[in-house]
């Protein structure tokens, strides 16, 4: 038997570092399966509890180098996100801090090293900084090129130490650890790169006869060891800055939930922690008030803005009995409700650990960047070396400095960071942002095949249509009786009734009577409606079987009759109506290219009727749920993406069933749990938005993917050095740095164009 855990994990900058902690938590004997967040910084784990403890799977994390820590089991979703939340903003401190001091170390070894700078690099914006600041920096600081130039060296190698083993220490315990366990990754790449810088420079300070001696110039490169971990430690810091607007719509989410709550307790209403709040607790709650937690309406009536679940701004209408959801908004009346759902189970807790699930789930197309980045360092590293040698036998007139920088630009602009931030930047602001919009995408996989659909399978019943009958019409067959004495009379026997016919009379009568009569000897009869006595009269309400029955003949087809003693008064026309945006909805799914299907158990007259009002023009009808299974099955056969929207238990197998399910939220649990994509608004507008989402989506991943994998093919032979031999450029290592960091910035600022997304 096995079981889940979560493990927070802190330090992964890149695909690489993922790939690293997700491979060795595999290999653990007892782990079933391993999956390896880098957005949301965890690690989830299925392991067997009789071989291997969920303690020591996070010392396992955390011999690898990376921060490990376990989730709180009682924790809900939102405790989970706040403490991730705090700890994002500790790792953020914490590289500011460092950025910040490496920077300023970086700057004043700048000019420590330009009275030590034999030559310029080829390098055109170090060439052009050389220029610019010398005379400058000369004027300014006389004493500087006075100094013994063997104590500035001196100097310069305890400032690098100091950076290196405070501001970059990670690199290098993360790279050692990475090579123990016979991998490496983005850490590898900088620390052999800074390494080596540092290890040339340190030795040409130390023993510059011996390189004088070997013809081989003692110059030294500390500054540039400083820069470029200063220039990484800001593109990490951005990368966390930029991730953490990445979940900005999940963070709104739970700041919806109100800190305190009004509860009725002892004759006084306290304002108390909602943390402290019971199920049964009486919560009051005044106009222009948020909700504090999930419950029923006791007494009062008001209308509720829901915007923040469902999309929809107009406010819903509510009253005693009515479901109030915390976290939305009173907008008029002061009412006061039961507190049902709490903590853990409350429709925001559902809702944020949906979002952090689907969050840190991983789309198909993220396994061709793991793939790659899985071989991608050891090529950089070869390539690196490929440099030096070309560099240093092949290219005329080359010095060992040269070739020496050219293979460590190789290196430090490789840092596969982007690519490990392509796919999971974009699958969480687009949940988020779907969330915002009322629609729940449970995770990148989810989202990959929603982008794929070519036919929309919807179900009839509570998706196209309200899912409950209504009059549609009424009429009244007799001169000698006024309308309001009818639908008062029909009111008060049907209110006795608990058939859905029924209900929707009693509905239609209430909005024309001010009150209904209580009916006497009330008496059901079974297929055909019901009579009983009301105000004295006799009443019978029932189909043309009952009307025949008592020996009255209609002429007429109607869904239901009246009959006031013995004498036929009015009909009522009863249908399930179709909601209020299908057709819209309907219309705007064929305009972006789908094929729209209404599949139903109804008869095939009504289904077409439906179907019709819909502008739905493929219809299968009378189909039981084994029946709705087959027709999807029937459909993936011929080679068709279905998607299948459904509300009720009969529609869960079929949502299963099909390549994408999508559940309309109000309808019941089972189909919402069977279902890739929920629906919290009660239309098929969400349909169409999570489509067009998805679509957005891939996209924006695929452009990611291509400018990470474009940048690496681009920026490697530069940084090697292919531009020299036509124009003498060769690129830096802080240039190289600055390049790096810029690449996985931009591919996170791209993903965020999707929080702008319009349905």
């Amino acid at each position: 038997m096995t079981e889940t855990v979560k493990i927070g994990v802190s330090g992964m900058t890149c695909a690489a570092c993922q790939s690293f902690v997700q491979k060795t938590l595999q290999k653990q004997p007892g782990v079933a399966d391993a999956t390896v967040s880098l957005m949301t910084n965890d690690a989830t784990v299925a392991f067997d509890p009789a071989v291997v403890s969920a303690e020591l799977l996070v010392k396992t994390i955390a011999d690898t180098g990376y921060g490990a820590e376990l989730a709180l089991p009682a924790a809900s979703a939102i405790a989970e996100q706040e403490d991730q939340d705090r700890s994002q903003q500790v790792e953020l401190t914490g590289l500011s801090w460092k950025a910040g001091v490496s920077l300023a170390a970086g700057v004043v070894a700048m000019l420590l090293s330009m009275p030590l700078m034999r030559e310029y690099m080829s390098d055109p914006f170090i060439e052009w900084w050389m220029s610019a600041t010398t005379p400058a920096v000369a004027r300014a600081l006389p004493w500087l090129y006075r100094v013994d130039p063997d104590l500035l060296g001196y100097v310069l190698l305890a400032l690098t130490i100091v950076v290196m083993s405070w501001a970059g220490r990670h690199f290098y315990t993360r790279a050692w650890s990475a090579l123990r366990h016979g991998t490496a990754d983005m850490n590898t790449l900088v620390a052999v790169g800074t390494g080596a810088a540092f290890l040339f420079s340190a030795a040409a300070t130390l023993t510059p006869e011996l390189f004088l001696s070997h013809g081989v110039r003692p110059d030294l490169y500390y500054e540039a060891v400083i820069i470029i971990i200063a220039l990484v430690l800001v593109g990490n810091m951005m990368e966390n800055r930029a991730k953490g607007h990445t979940s900005a719509a999940l963070r709104r989410m739970m700041d919806l939930q109100p800190k305190t709550a009004r509860v009725l307790r002892g004759g006084h209403t306290p304002d108390i922690p909602v943390g402290e709040v019971r199920g049964g607790d009486t919560v009051l709650v005044r106009p222009g008030e948020r909700i504090a937690v999930d419950g029923e309406v006791l007494s009062g009536t008001s209308a509720v803005d829901e915007s923040m679940l469902t999309g929809e701004s107009m406010p819903v209408a509510k009253g005693p009995g009515d479901r109030v959801i915390g976290g939305t908004v009173n907008r008029s009346g002061a009412f006061q409700y039961r507190a049902t759902t709490l903590g853990a189970q409350s429709v925001i807790a559902q809702i944020v650990r949906l979002m952090r699930d689907a969050q840190g789930s991983r789309a198909p197309i993220q396994k061709l960047a793991d793939k790659i980045s899985a071989v991608f360092v050891p090529v950089v590293m070869l390539i690196a070396g490929a440099t030096f040698l070309v560099w240093y036998f092949a290219v005329p007139d080359s010095s060992v400095l040269q070739a020496f920088a050219a293979a460590v630009a190789v290196l430090i602009i490789a840092c596969p960071c982007a690519m490990g931030l392509a796919v999971p930047t974009a699958v969480m602001v687009a949940t988020g942002r779907g969330a915002e919009l009322g629609v729940l995408i449970k995770g990148g996989e989810a989202l990959q095949r929603a982008h794929e659909i070519q036919t929309v399978v919807l179900d009839k019943t509570g998706t196209v249509t309200e899912g409950r009958p209504a009059v549609t019409d009424f009429v009244l067959l007799s001169p000698h009786y006024r309308e309001e004495e009818v639908l008062a009379l029909a009111g008060g026997l049907e209110k006795s009734s608990e058939h859905p016919l029924a209900e929707a009379i009693v509905q239609y009568a209430a909005t024309r009577v001010k009150i209904l009569p209580q009916a006497g000897q009330f008496d059901s009869i079974a297929g055909k409606g019901a009579r009983g006595v009301v105000n004295g009269r006799q009443v019978m309400i029932g189909n043309a079987a009952l009307l025949r029955d008592a020996g009255i003949e209609t002429g007429k087809v109607s869904t239901a009759f009246v009959v006031i003693d013995g004498a036929l008064a009015a009909s009522f026309e009863v249908a399930d109506r179709i909601k209020l945006g299908s057709k819209d909805a309907v219309e705007k799914l064929r305009s972006m290219g789908l094929q729209v299907v209404m599949l139903t158990g109804d008869n095939r007259a009504t289904a077409q009727k439906i179907a019709a009002e819909a502008g739905i023009g493929s219809v299968v009808a009378e189909v039981l749920p084994d029946g709705k299974v087959a027709e999807i099955a029937r459909r993936q056969a011929l080679g068709e993406v279905v998607a299948m929207v459904g509300d009720g238990v009969n529609d869960a197998p079929a949502l299963a069933k099909a390549d994408v399910g999508i559940a309309i939220g109000t309808g019941t649990d089972i189909a919402v749990e069977a279902s890739d994509v929920t629906l919290m608004r009660d239309d098929l507008s969400g349909v169409a938005d999570a489509i067009a989402l998805a679509r957005q989506t891939m996209r924006i991943m695929k452009q990611n993917l291509f400018w990470a994998f474009a940048y690496n093919v681009i920026a490697i032979p530069v940084a090697a050095g292919v531009l020299y031999p036509a124009f003498e450029i060769q690129l830096s290592p802080v240039l190289a740095s600055a390049a790096m960091a810029f690449s996985s910035v931009s591919v996170v600022m791209n993903s965020l164009r999707l929080g702008r997304f319009k349905a």
